[in-house]
């Protein structure tokens, strides 16, 4: 429908131990700027009426209450690791604001590893209050979430398969060092994209700034927002202010409008 907006909040930028880490006393850790200041990575899309969180980490409480998400309709997950995953036992206000069960999308080998890391939830006989999850399987083949069609990219995470989400022309892509051609192939035409760039050095696992400016510039999207990033990617001003314009580090609380 022409006037539709996709609105995404980036909820964290940060990597696994957030900026500062603990006990840090680097410059960007000691920056008074607010945006040098990120919580793990995640964002919240809205889109004709449907709240989608894509991963909840254990600062998933916090980001809610700072974003004023008074509701969510599904939670969906790039992949297993705890910064991504450990926010999920706080859906359970959610269940009560909302008088039902949550919609949470997943690939089976995240969901068995949710098995292990919350048992409870899947226990024949719950204790009273235990977080209300209705499991949705994923693999890398579009589906939908709530009416809203979702197009998986998968990419590698040293040699772990994390999935990449593309939703209109916006294309959302976390925790990658590596993305084959016929993945790529699916974010061509995005008017915007998210990419993980974690420091200036190589990484084992993540893409480099370097190496993320590069990847953008494959499919040329109108505007590039970085995420997923350590303290050691350098402050965000300094940054931003040497990066092609239509490239920049993106900030927790920063909101993006996109057609749709």
């Amino acid at each position: 429908m022409a006037g539709d907006t996709l609105k995404v909040t980036f909820l964290g930028t940060g990597t696994s131990q957030g900026v500062p880490p603990i006990g840090c006393t680097s410059e960007v850790c000691l920056s008074t700027n607010p945006k040098d200041k990120r919580l793990r990575c995640s964002i919240h899309v809205e889109v004709k009426g449907v709240s989608i969180v894509i991963d909840a980490g254990p600062d998933f409480r916090y980001q809610m209450i700072r974003a004023g998400i008074k509701r969510i309709d599904a939670l969906l997950f790039t992949h297993e690791h705890r910064d991504h995953t450990t926010g999920l036992d706080d859906i359970r206000p959610y269940n009560y604001l909302q008088e039902d069960y949550v919609d949470v999308f997943c690939t089976r080998h995240v969901l068995n590893i949710f098995h292990k890391q919350y048992s409870y939830i899947f226990d024949e006989k719950p204790y009273p209050g235990i977080p209300l999850l209705r499991f949705h399987l994923i693999e890398n083949k579009p589906f939908e979430i709530h009416g809203i069609p979702i197009i998986p990219i998968e990419v590698k995470h040293f040699k772990l398969p994390v999935l990449g989400f593309r939703i209109g022309d916006f294309t959302y892509i976390t925790d990658a060092n590596f993305i084959a051609e016929e993945e790529w192939q699916k974010a061509t035409g995005s008017k915007h994209l998210v990419l993980n760039a974690l420091r200036r050095e190589t990484h084992i696992s993540h893409f480099t700034l370097d190496e993320a400016v590069l990847q953008a510039r494959k499919i040329g999207t109108d505007y590039t927002w970085f995420t997923h990033m350590s303290h050691q990617i350098g402050l965000h001003d300094e940054v931003n202010a040497k990066l092609p314009r239509n490239m920049q580090l993106a900030y927790d609380g920063q909101v993006l409008e996109i057609p749709y």
